[in-house]
Protein backbone atom coordinates (compact mmCIF):
# COMPACT_ATOMS: atom_id res chain seq x y z
CA UNK A 1 0.00 0.00 0.00
CA UNK A 2 1.84 3.29 -1.20
CA UNK A 3 1.13 6.65 -1.06
CA UNK A 4 0.89 7.88 -4.58
CA UNK A 5 3.04 11.09 -4.18
CA UNK A 6 6.59 12.01 -6.19
CA UNK A 7 7.94 12.48 -2.64
CA UNK A 8 10.66 9.81 -1.55
CA UNK A 9 8.20 7.07 0.33
CA UNK A 10 9.70 4.83 3.32
CA UNK A 11 8.31 1.91 4.33
CA UNK A 12 10.26 1.03 6.66
CA UNK A 13 11.33 2.27 10.08
CA UNK A 14 15.22 1.70 9.29
CA UNK A 15 15.21 3.68 6.00
CA UNK A 16 13.41 6.38 7.62
CA UNK A 17 15.54 6.40 10.54
CA UNK A 18 19.01 6.31 8.59
CA UNK A 19 17.29 9.04 6.17
CA UNK A 20 16.85 10.96 9.27
CA UNK A 21 20.24 10.36 10.35
CA UNK A 22 21.77 11.23 7.19
CA UNK A 23 20.56 14.49 6.16
CA UNK A 24 20.41 17.78 8.46
CA UNK A 25 16.94 19.02 7.74
CA UNK A 26 13.89 16.50 7.52
CA UNK A 27 10.16 16.79 7.04
CA UNK A 28 7.86 13.40 7.11
CA UNK A 29 4.47 13.47 6.67
CA UNK A 30 2.64 10.37 7.56
CA UNK A 31 -0.66 9.92 6.27
CA UNK A 32 -2.82 8.39 3.82
CA UNK A 33 -4.58 9.28 0.89
CA UNK A 34 -7.24 11.45 1.99
CA UNK A 35 -8.49 15.03 1.87
CA UNK A 36 -6.44 16.16 4.63
CA UNK A 37 -3.39 14.52 3.70
CA UNK A 38 -3.47 15.51 -0.06
CA UNK A 39 -3.13 19.39 0.29
CA UNK A 40 -0.18 18.67 2.61
CA UNK A 41 1.84 16.10 -0.15
CA UNK A 42 0.95 18.98 -2.54
CA UNK A 43 3.02 21.80 -0.91
CA UNK A 44 5.39 19.63 -0.22
CA UNK A 45 5.76 18.38 -3.57
CA UNK A 46 5.96 22.13 -4.79
CA UNK A 47 8.74 22.78 -2.01
CA UNK A 48 10.93 19.91 -3.16
CA UNK A 49 11.27 21.97 -6.46
CA UNK A 50 11.94 25.44 -4.91
CA UNK A 51 15.45 26.63 -4.32
CA UNK A 52 14.41 28.25 -0.86
CA UNK A 53 14.26 24.56 0.57
CA UNK A 54 17.14 22.93 -1.23
CA UNK A 55 18.45 22.39 2.56
CA UNK A 56 15.42 20.09 3.61
CA UNK A 57 14.44 16.84 2.65
CA UNK A 58 10.85 15.77 1.85
CA UNK A 59 9.29 12.53 2.82
CA UNK A 60 6.37 10.52 3.29
CA UNK A 61 5.14 7.35 4.77
CA UNK A 62 2.09 5.59 4.68
CA UNK A 63 -0.22 5.65 8.37
CA UNK A 64 -1.34 2.47 8.10
CA UNK A 65 2.36 0.68 7.60
CA UNK A 66 2.85 -1.07 10.56
CA UNK A 67 6.51 0.55 10.41
CA UNK A 68 4.86 4.00 10.66
CA UNK A 69 4.67 3.29 14.28
CA UNK A 70 8.03 5.26 15.06
CA UNK A 71 5.84 8.40 13.88
CA UNK A 72 2.55 7.31 15.20
CA UNK A 73 3.80 6.51 18.77
CA UNK A 74 6.64 9.17 19.08
CA UNK A 75 6.07 11.38 22.06
CA UNK A 76 5.51 14.23 20.33
CA UNK A 77 2.44 12.67 18.64
CA UNK A 78 0.50 11.59 21.74
CA UNK A 79 -2.34 13.72 21.19
CA UNK A 80 -2.34 13.86 18.11
CA UNK A 81 -5.98 13.43 16.87
CA UNK A 82 -6.47 13.94 12.91
CA UNK A 83 -4.03 12.95 10.19
CA UNK A 84 -1.24 13.37 8.89
CA UNK A 85 1.10 13.25 11.22
CA UNK A 86 4.27 15.73 10.63
CA UNK A 87 7.37 15.45 12.01
CA UNK A 88 10.46 17.84 11.36
CA UNK A 89 13.60 16.65 12.17
CA UNK A 90 16.81 18.95 12.66
CA UNK A 91 20.06 16.77 13.32
CA UNK A 92 18.45 13.82 14.05
CA UNK A 93 15.94 14.90 16.74
CA UNK A 94 12.77 15.89 16.41
CA UNK A 95 12.53 19.57 16.17
CA UNK A 96 9.05 19.89 15.52
CA UNK A 97 5.68 17.84 14.86
CA UNK A 98 2.28 18.74 13.73
CA UNK A 99 -0.98 17.39 13.06
CA UNK A 100 -4.14 17.58 10.62
CA UNK A 101 -4.29 19.91 7.67
CA UNK A 102 -1.60 22.31 6.50
CA UNK A 103 -1.75 25.45 4.60
CA UNK A 104 1.29 26.36 3.06
CA UNK A 105 2.23 29.42 5.22
CA UNK A 106 1.59 26.91 7.92
CA UNK A 107 4.23 24.61 6.52
CA UNK A 108 6.90 27.51 5.47
CA UNK A 109 6.47 29.21 8.88
CA UNK A 110 7.64 25.82 10.83
CA UNK A 111 10.18 25.21 8.10
CA UNK A 112 12.11 29.25 8.61
CA UNK A 113 11.59 28.35 12.34
CA UNK A 114 12.95 24.95 12.92
CA UNK A 115 15.83 24.98 9.92
CA UNK A 116 18.16 27.80 8.80
CA UNK A 117 18.80 28.37 5.30
CA UNK A 118 22.17 27.71 4.28
CA UNK A 119 24.59 30.21 3.38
Amino acid sequence: MYLQTNLKEFTSAQELQNYINENENVMVCCGRMGPMCIPVYDVMEEMVEEQDYEHIKFAVMGFDNPEAAVIRNAPECRNFMGLPFTMYYRNGEVAAATSSIQSREQIADILSTEFVMQQ
